[in-house]
């Protein structure tokens, strides 16, 4: 059985790294792929990322099934143009891609659907936005509507601070066109947590809850990043508030989902914030969240193969979806510099797949692991408590450098 993996980050590499232990899968391709992912066993890169010739492919090479790491080609409708081909392929359809491909279409679906979420207006009209700021009481959230790489976010304290977040992204475009609408949003206080769940369309089951750290410094300062690391399960999420997850966000969404007749089999991931008043849905992605990923897929019991074929060919309700005790928790080793200016291309020491290591900004020259982006690895580490798994993943990054390697000391922590 042949697998082709669509993405480059780490996410991918996990992904990957999760489905080669499927003992039927012989070849795992990752499109376009990194310099590290090739140090699983049955994985190899292919450097394509046209959708066309990714689909061609695909039927070419009788792959038995494609999985889709991140938004944009989801968004670009690559499941509908597999599908018209009759290939397998897991993750939704361009138009359900839109929940997160449109923050302004997903606030209007939650309202919709009666999800609990933060108080908006939506823009697409500079003055009026800036005359509604003059209101508000502070802080508030200025979203770009569309998709920004997880940088369109901006929590502004004050009139001046919003003014300046809706000029950014409204006139000067610093998001190329994804910041001309936008979303103005109350602030809400708590802890974030991520849920990952898989739906068929007419099922859906939660994976264990996760804890990303946004920012690069440590206690969640500075700017916000790609994600900095990760825990699972998060500590935050009791009994009580995964209830309240699952009745008032999780299934008002399958409901949802049903009756907008979105064609939808994949990945939901659902950003909420655990408050004073209960659950509320931040955001949906419409993928498997990084560096979530890296640290909920060593957890899974369950073969991940079969999780999303069971999916694909919707039987999702047969399914029993195990987890493995205890804690992981992933670290992000970045480029000094990042996320703003940062070099590349310093040679990587100790990059071994038994450091529990998966590669995002790695390139391979003359048989050298080289530095390539700026979130350039993360080390992972599972332990029966989370203290125990927080200090495996800091042992395994002991064990690699590079030049100006930057990471946060605190995950988990």
């Amino acid at each position: 059985m042949k697998v082709l993996v669509i993405g480059s980050g780490g996410r991918e590499h996990a992904i990957c790294w999760k489905i080669a232990q499927n003992p039927r899968v012989d070849r795992v391709f990752c499109a376009p792929g990194n310099g590290g992912i090739e140090i699983e066993d049955k994985c190899s890169n292919l450097n394509i990322t046209d959708i066309d010739e990714l689909r061609d492919f695909a039927s070419e090479e009788k792959v038995a099934l494609t999985v889709v790491g991140p938004e944009v080609p989801l968004t670009e409708g690559i499941v509908d143009k597999f599908k018209e081909k009759g290939l397998s392929i897991f993750g939704p359809s361009s138009k359900a891609a839109l929940l997160e491909g449109s923050k302004i279409y997903s606030k209007n679906f939650m309202r919709k659907y009666g999800i609990k979420t933060a108080e908006y207006a939506d823009f697409d009209d500079i003055d009026k936005a800036l005359e509604y700021i003059e209101n508000c009481s502070y802080p508030v959230v200025v979203k770009a509507d569309g998709l920004a790489a997880g940088k369109g976010v901006s929590i502004c304290e004050n009139y001046g601070e919003a003014k300046t977040a809706l000029e950014n992204f409204m006139i000067k475009d610093v998001f190329k066109g994804a910041g001309k609408k936008v979303i103005v949003e109350e602030f809400l206080q708590g802890v974030e947590a991520s849920i990952l769940t898989v739906t068929d369309g007419n099922t859906i089951i939660p994976f264990i809850s996760s804890k990303d750290h946004k920012q690069i410094y440590d206690g969640g300062r500075g700017p916000n990043t790609g994600g900095m690391g990760a825990i699972a399960p998060n500590p935050y999420c009791s009994e009580e508030v995964l209830e309240d997850f699952e009745k008032n966000i999780m299934l008002p969404t399958l409901k949802g989902i049903q009756q907008e007749n979105l064609d939808y089999t994949g990945i939901i991931f659902f950003g909420i914030m655990i408050t004073k008043k209960g659950v509320y849905l931040l955001e949906y992605n419409v993928r498997m969240g990084d560096p979530e990923t890296q640290a909920v897929l060593p957890l899974m019991k369950s073969d991940f193969v079969d999780l999303i074929q069971a999916a694909v060919s919707k039987k999702l309700s047969d399914f029993k979806l195990e987890w493995k005790e205890g804690a992981c928790c992933c670290v992000v080793a970045a480029s000094k510099g990042y996320p703003a200016k940062y070099e590349t291309g310093f040679e990587i020491n100790g990059f071994k797949k038994e450091n529990n290591i998966f590669a995002a900004g790695v390139k391979k020259e003359d048989g050298v692991f080289k530095t390539s982006g700026g979130r350039v690895l993360v080390t992972y580490g599972i332990g029966a408590s989370l203290e125990d798994a927080v200090e495996y993943a800091y042992e395994n990054l002991k064990k690699v450098s590079f030049n100006g390697m930057y990471f946060r000391k605190d995950i988990g922590k």
